[in-house]
């Protein structure tokens, strides 16, 4: 069988520091900022999550591809990672509602993996001195030159990626004649929370990452939405703007790890590259107004200044991650607006936050009844 002979690779970081491995299926190399999540189940999930398009991921689980893939267990319509990184690698898959091999998968979408690295001393490594950029190999014999080629590849920090994976054109999702209508804007959106707003009675019209508040607000929608995506937020210059007029205005906003980031923006909240990163499907988080506490999924690195918030008079936290304090939520006081930086859809992960859908088909509600 083809991984009986399988090609020596390396991870090379940018640092210099190199690791070995071995190649799952193609050769060549894949270049990116190098990153973990800890999630045991989801693989697939994660793989076309358009929040890491332009990442080497690295999955802690120390055996990958052993539940091999569904075509409905897609986030996206195609990877979105760069490359992929494992301990152990498994060819042969023992699911019945699998439909291919995980090799297989990635063939299809002609995906860089490589496996037999020790994860373990790689995630030890990246928690000690922060996500960076890296190169997968199988070029193993020319370390100069891949070290040149990765000395090319632009940093995170800056780094507008939204336009990469965002739809070109609007669409529809849902049932037309569904109660609420809803104006997303597409800046990495994942399927499943297309799931989660059409399940809601809402007819959901999805927006390019680039949409002015004329053209979401053309269809008069009953409320917006922002979506989580990839990359650094700053960049996202008239998604701000369109987050600020839909604020201005009082309209019914949600949004989702970058959308949470975007909304911070627009109320002069500043936001900054985090060491490495929340990538997983166990990230525990205290809802303050509740005072419950969520284990959340989680995928991002960049979050909102925690003090800069505190001091803005008209926003108020309402999540916190319980491992480091950074800021999980946010609401306004003074505007029918709220956000959170993790994943209430999951997919993967578990549905401890779900109830963040209903609140804003709620707040959306409220306003219909008053206007």
């Amino acid at each position: 069988m083809k991984y009986q002979s399988r090609k020596k690779a390396i991870l090379l970081l940018a640092d210099g520091t190199i690791f070995h491995g071995k190649a799952v299926g193609r050769e060549g190399s894949a270049f990116g900022e190098v990153c973990f999540n800890t999630g045991m189940t989801g693989y697939q999930e994660i793989f076309t999550d358009p929040s890491y398009y332009g990442q080497l991921m690295v999955a802690t689980n120390a055996h990958i591809g052993n539940y091999g893939t569904n075509e409905n267990e897609i986030e996206s319509d195609s990877i979105k990672i760069a490359g992929l990184i494992v301990k152990n690698f498994s060819y042969e898959y023992s699911r019945d509602k699998a439909d291919s091999s995980l090799q297989e998968f990635l063939e299809k979408h002609n995906l860089l993996a490589i496996s037999d690295v020790d994860t373990r001393a790689l995630v030890s490594y990246i928690r000690d001195n922060g996500a960076m950029n890296a190169v997968i190999s199988t070029e193993v014999d020319d370390v100069d030159k891949l070290k040149k080629e990765l000395a090319a590849v632009p940093d995170m920090n800056g780094l507008e990626l939204a336009s990469k994976v965002s739809t070109t054109k609007p669409y529809f999702v849902g049932d037309p004649n569904a109660t609420y209508k809803i104006s997303a804007l597409d800046i990495g959106i994942k399927k499943n929370i297309l799931r989660n707003l059409t399940s809601r009675d809402a007819y959901v019209k999805v927006f390019p990452y680039n949409a002015t508040f004329e053209e979401m607000s053309g269809w008069e929608p009953d409320g917006y939405f922002l979506s989580n995506g990839p990359g650094d937020p700053e960049p996202l210059t008239q998604a701000i703007a369109t987050a600020k007029e839909i604020l201005e205005k009082d309209l019914p906003l949600f949004g989702i790890c970058l959308g949470h980031q975007v909304i911070a923006l627009a109320n002069g909240i500043s936001t900054y590259k985090m060491h490495n990163g929340h990538r997983g499907i166990n990230h525990p988080v205290k809802n303050l107004i509740t005072g419950k506490g969520e284990i959340t999924s989680q995928n991002h690195g960049f979050a909102i200044h925690r003090e800069e918030t505190e001091k803005h008079p008209d926003v108020e936290i309402t999540h916190v991650h319980l491992n480091d304090d950074t800021v999980a939520g946010i609401k306004m006081k003074n505007k029918n607006c709220f956000s959170v930086q993790y994943h209430p859809e999951a997919s993967p992960g578990p549905n401890d936050s779900i109830y963040l859908f209903d609140q804003f088909i709620e707040n959306i509600k409220k306003t219909k009844i008053t206007a």
